[in-house]
């Protein structure tokens, strides 16, 4: 049998509501910065939520000339970024490798909503003749991914997948395999969301899903604390330079961190809530660990999925109890969301990125808004607050996503 080859990530990139620079991005998380604030993009007035974590900087005219831009929908212009940046942090020469070996994998959870409705509001106004010729290739799921490719001539494994808020964690999973199995040996994998938009703010409050917290958006994201009443809706893109570690290693890379463990599993429970025993969310995090071949006493850090939903979070809590045991409340755990608001199906990506930084800078990023204990949640360590220094070698990073989707990605020190 052929040994398993490794994989490594050697570049990161993210845009976020935090910053648009990894360095930046880390700075603030550390800080315990928030993201959220106002929606300045459309008139919230008529909504229950008016605030979110938006990307409100982003200028697609610094890395698109016109043109280019209005053929692109903003989860792409994000996943195309967030992949310049990566491929750069990288210093990765595409034109240096065999580009039938290097792929994309980049997902997203809903595509480009952003253009389904503006086109829709252009065909109820205007009739189906003004309905531009952009609509379908702009908002296609595949579309990022296709269009990463376009842009670095990428010739190899390519798609896209659509896991709802587990994307980023599946997308980087299913790339590493590929990598494994020996079917490319460098992979541009991630994820990207731009649904701050009417019909998906609109939607998401109808469920009762995001917090009304309007005089204190920053807030409002609020994992484990008793107070929490919802998840904030936000926006990005996280894209991860994956490579085989001897092609790493013969070009002199820089490598943040292996990827040990990939699991994923359903909760074959409820379309939009978690199986309310955690077992699949257990099962998930058990194959990830099983995949690394990893004791659960060695992972150092949890980057909780933690939505600040008030079912969502006892669930995982109680799942990380199961799986860690006695050891759970020893091992730090941190919800970034409290910052960066949900991306949804870029959050997934984005939170890889801030474990490899764990494990390269040796600081581990607080839950913030953490001030009223629930004592569902009660007896771990959920890192209150403050960032703490600590040098770790393994951390894990949950995704849960509508559907049922579990995954889990354990990365570890080279």
């Amino acid at each position: 049998m052929q040994k398993r080859r490794r994989v490594v990530i050697t570049g990161v990139g993210a845009i976020t509501s935090l910053g648009q620079e990894k360095d930046q991005i880390w700075s603030a998380l550390c800080n315990g910065k928030s993201g959220i604030k106002p929606i300045t993009s459309f008139d919230t007035s008529a909504f229950d939520v008016h605030f979110g974590g938006e990307v409100s900087d982003f200028d697609p005219v610094q890395w698109f000339d016109v043109k280019e831009a209005r053929r692109l929908d903003r989860f792409s212009q994000f996943a195309i970024v967030a992949s310049i940046q990566a491929v750069k942090d990288a210093e990765l020469n595409t034109e240096s490798f065999d580009k039938t070996r290097v792929g994309v994998v980049v997902g997203s959870g809903m595509g480009g909503l952003i253009e389904l409705e503006s086109q829709h509001e252009i065909l109820l106004k205007k009739g189906p003749s003004r309905i531009s010729p952009f609509l379908i290739p702009k908002l296609m799921v595949n579309a990022a991914s296709a269009q990463v490719a376009i842009r670095f001539g990428l010739k190899g494994p390519n798609y896209a997948l659509v896991t709802a808020c587990t994307t980023g964690v599946n997308a980087i999973g299913e790339a590493v395999g590929i990598i494994q199995r020996g079917d490319a040996d460098v992979m541009l994998a991630g994820s990207s969301e731009a649904v701050i938009t009417p019909l998906a703010l609109g939607g998401f409050s109808s469920m009762k899903a995001l917090s009304t917290r309007n005089k204190e958006p920053q807030k409002a994201s609020r994992p484990f604390d008793k107070d929490r009443d919802g998840f904030v809706l936000s926006e990005g893109a996280g894209v991860v330079v994956l490579e085989e570690f001897e092609t790493a290693r013969k070009r002199g890379a820089n490598i943040y961190a292996e990827v040990l463990g990939y699991g994923l599993n359903s909760d074959a429970y409820h379309i939009a809530a978690p199986e309310p025993n955690g077992e699949g969310a257990m099962r998930c995090m058990t194959s990830a660990l099983k995949d690394a071949q990893c004791n659960p006493e060695e992972i150092g850090y949890i980057n909780a999925h933690a939505t600040s939903t008030p079912i969502g979070d006892n669930i995982e809590m109680k799942a990380v109890k199961k799986v860690f045991g006695l050891n759970a409340p020893k091992i730090p755990i941190s919800s970034t969301k409290s910052m960066l608001g949900h991306q949804l199906g870029a959050s997934g990506s984005v939170e890889v990125i801030i474990c490899a930084l764990v494990i390269e800078k040796g600081v581990l990023p607080p839950t913030i808004n953490y001030e009223t204990p629930d004592p569902e949640c009660s007896g771990l360590d959920f890192i209150p607050n403050v960032a703490r220094e600590r040098k770790v070698r393994k951390t894990l990073s949950n995704s849960f996503g509508f559907g049922g989707h579990n995954a889990s990605v354990i990365l570890g020190q080279v």
